[in-house]
């Protein structure tokens, strides 16, 4: 008799700590005015970085993401946006792409919003994986370019496994907010594409206006 009584106190705890335990906050995106802008260069990085920041924090109106460098592999990549960070590059700019056939992809770091803003300067690719099946796997940060050795300041964050050619300097893994990624894409396409990128079904501007708050 005392086991059972014992036990029907235990499944009242439980049961009031469950009651008692927050819900996990849903996702939602807050309104922004930011447009695609005209920025003045930020010069180049003097030298590549001999200690590595251990993590990025991008927030967004839609929530904050999380990114774990890759510095030990793509030293001049992991330099070049600690340096662009540093000079607030990223800061009140729109993730100017969204794509949802065949890759899987949100495509930010364009200031003019386009996808065919200047590239102050440029730097070799770095660490480009295998070309095999989902060579870039949920949670890969990597570079956007227009050919080899054409890295500066677009990056894409994949929020589902995907194939691509192996191109693409991977540079760091989300460790916090992939859902803020899959959420934006589960809101779909807009109506109108940058023009810097390419007409295709499932590739244009996200319908949900995403901002880079600010990039640190």
């Amino acid at each position: 008799m005392k086991k059972l009584v014992s036990m029907a106190s235990a499944l009242i705890l439980v049961s009031s700590l469950m009651a008692a335990a927050p819900a996990s906050a849903a996702i939602s995106c807050k309104a922004s005015s930011a447009k695609g802008k005209t920025v003045k260069s930020p010069g180049a990085p003097a030298a590549v970085l001999k200690t590595f920041p251990k993590t990025f924090t991008i927030t967004t109106n839609c929530g904050v993401i999380g990114i774990q460098p890759f510095g030990d592999k793509a030293p001049l990549t992991v330099t070049s946006f600690a340096h662009l960070a540093s000079k607030k590059y990223f800061d009140n700019t729109i993730c100017h792409r969204l794509t949802t056939e065949g890759i899987y992809v949100l495509q930010c770091g364009d200031p003019s919003a386009t996808g065919a803003g200047k590239s102050f300067y440029q730097f070799k690719d770095e660490n480009l994986p295998k070309g095999v099946t989902n060579n870039y796997p949920a949670g890969s940060v990597a570079m956007a370019n227009s050919g080899p050795g054409t890295n500066f300041s677009q990056f894409f964050l994949v929020y589902k496994d995907t194939t691509l050619g192996p191109n693409y300097t991977i540079w760091g893994k989300i460790t916090s907010g992939l859902d803020v990624v899959q959420y934006i894409a589960k809101q779909g396409l807009g109506p109108k594409q940058g023009s810097g990128e390419p007409a295709n079904p499932g590739d244009s501007m996200p319908k949900q206006k995403v901002e880079i708050i600010s990039f640190r």
